[in-house]
């Protein structure tokens, strides 16, 4: 398993990829007020999602804090791969 931020059209996603599928957990958009930044959740959890961050890598910073990655089974000694992908 892996996780690590692609490149999209308006921004980054985070993915946890297994040799089976590919999800997305968490994201980062430019808009014309910063960054509009989320993380995943099982549940209405407004606090994982935060509009108007200044810069790209607080964003990311903010959804990596949530670590999306552990709401999925054998996932806790997971850490996003620093090297942003392009879109696949």
């Amino acid at each position: 398993m892996q996780v690590y931020w692609e490149h999209t059209k308006i921004g980054q996603r985070l993915v946890l990829s297994n040799e089976n599928q590919n999800e997305m957990i968490g994201g980062v958009r430019k808009t014309k007020n910063g960054f509009d930044a989320f993380a995943k959740t099982f549940s209405m959890t407004p606090e994982r999602a935060r509009k108007g961050i200044i810069t790209m890598d607080e964003a990311k910073e903010f959804v990596e804090s949530f670590k999306p990655w552990e709401l999925y089974p054998e996932t806790s000694s997971l850490k996003p791969d620093k090297l942003v992908r392009d879109l696949e």
